[in-house]
């Protein structure tokens, strides 16, 4: 382990940062990413260029997951690609533009198997010799500040003269550079090797789950509607309502989660003696709308204690026939590839599409026994909870990286 040497913090020395490596000294210096390295934007094709193989791909914003070159939602194109658009090692692609602001200036570094390709006209590189000091550098808060302070008014971008306008503080002693470059290469490769593990668990319970219903999911035939009685989310609510008083589960939480998260609750204001409905331990909930029909009546389900309230654009289900169904099993049935294709036929629409909901509580659905059920639940609760413990070791390790981040640069 490297020792490091707390030294702004003590010696109140100007334009040094907390944390440093105690063999270098000496202040930073600001420089502009022009003057250290050049950015340029990506290729702009037409559909005619897309091909299904033997083209060059094109990265674009789905490419860059949790700041790694992601290779599951790939665009190839068979044109003539200039030179100087394409990817070569330690490049930094950097979403530039994007209908989601939140998405802008996300990045991930070139690695040597993703030189070679080329990237949308959406998307921008910096390259400069320092890009493994300055991918870092990419994910402090000043990086995002900088970010915000130059989108577009209209128009959810940074151009490349933004970007190389973007100021940090530099060391000038270049062997600092690389030792800092080094140290959170080391980590950035600790969370993409976690990362890598929850991901092969959930892909590991996502076909276990399908496997299992297959082989089991024949033995009962039913409906929600004879599972239960559905209900209807909040009623009646103004903006104002919200912020404070009690909680409800929101949309982005059912659809998020097979599980509701106890921990992601918002708050609305509910009157004494006001009738709304309440959300109960075991109830099955159902987004109602979405502006893709692939994600509507997606589904979670709520194995909490406390009564909460349910967002007005989802609807729940209280599971009453015990006998038949298993609550904490709903939760892996709802999510699983079977189901996913029964409701699909239930989502109508054109440019939104809302479930229909009679239709869908009243046809035909089919479950493993109660025995089964709970046997199922048990095996794929397992892999749950194997999920959630790597989850809370990616934890630490992003909180360790984000205090490194404030204390070791300026």
């Amino acid at each position: 382990m490297t020792t490091m040497a707390i030294d702004n913090k003590d010696k109140k020395v100007l334009n040094v940062p907390h944390l440093r490596f105690p063999e270098f000294s000496g202040e930073w210096k600001k420089h502009s990413l022009g003057e250290i390295g050049e950015t340029i934007i990506g290729l702009t094709y037409k559909p005619s260029d897309v091909v299904d193989n033997n083209g060059i791909i094109v990265f674009r914003s789905s490419n860059i997951k949790n700041g790694m070159i992601d290779y599951s939602d790939l665009v190839r194109v068979n044109k003539h690609i200039k030179d100087k658009i394409i990817t070569k090692e330690n490049d930094i692609l950097v979403c530039a533009r994007n209908g989601s602001q939140r998405l802008i200036g996300k990045n991930a570094i070139i690695k040597q198997e993703d030189a070679n390709n080329t990237f949308g006209a959406f998307m921008m590189v910096y390259r400069a010799n320092d890009n493994p000091f300055i991918l870092p550098l990419l994910s402090t808060k000043k990086y995002f500040s900088q970010v915000g302070e130059n989108l577009g008014a209209r128009i959810n971008q940074i151009t490349t003269s933004d970007f190389n306008g973007f100021e940090f503080y530099f060391p000038e002693n270049h062997a600092e550079r690389t030792k800092i470059a080094e140290l959170f290469r080391l980590l950035d490769e600790r969370i993409a090797t976690q990362n890598k593990i929850i991901d092969k668990l959930q892909s590991l319970i996502k076909g276990l789950n399908d496997s299992l219903y297959q082989q089991y999911g024949n033995e009962i035939m039913t409906s929600f509607s004879k599972l239960g009685q559905s209900y209807s989310g909040l009623s009646g609510k103004l903006a104002d309502d919200f912020g404070i008083g009690k909680p409800y589960i929101t949309y982005l939480n059912v659809y998020s989660n097979n599980v509701v998260n106890e921990n992601d609750y918002q708050y609305v204001r509910i009157s004494d003696g006001e009738k709304q409905n309440v959300v109960k331990y075991g109830d099955v909930l159902f987004t109602l709308s979405s502006e893709t029909p692939e994600e509507v009546g997606v589904g979670s389900v709520y194995l909490g204690k406390d009564d909460v309230y349910l967002n007005s654009f989802c609807f729940g289900i209280h599971i009453e026939n015990k006998g038949l169904a298993y609550s904490p099993y709903l939760s892996y049935y709802v999510s699983s590839t079977p189901f996913r294709k029964f409701i699909y036929p239930f989502a109508q629409g054109s440019t939104r599409f809302n479930l229909c909901k009679a239709d869908f509580e009243k046809a035909d659905i089919k479950l493993p026994s109660l025995d089964n059920q709970k046997h199922i639940y048990a095996i794929l609760n397992h892999i749950t909870e194997k999920i959630e413990t790597e989850k809370m070791i990616l934890e630490r390790y992003t909180i360790q990286k984000q205090y490194l981040l404030r204390q070791m640069f300026i």
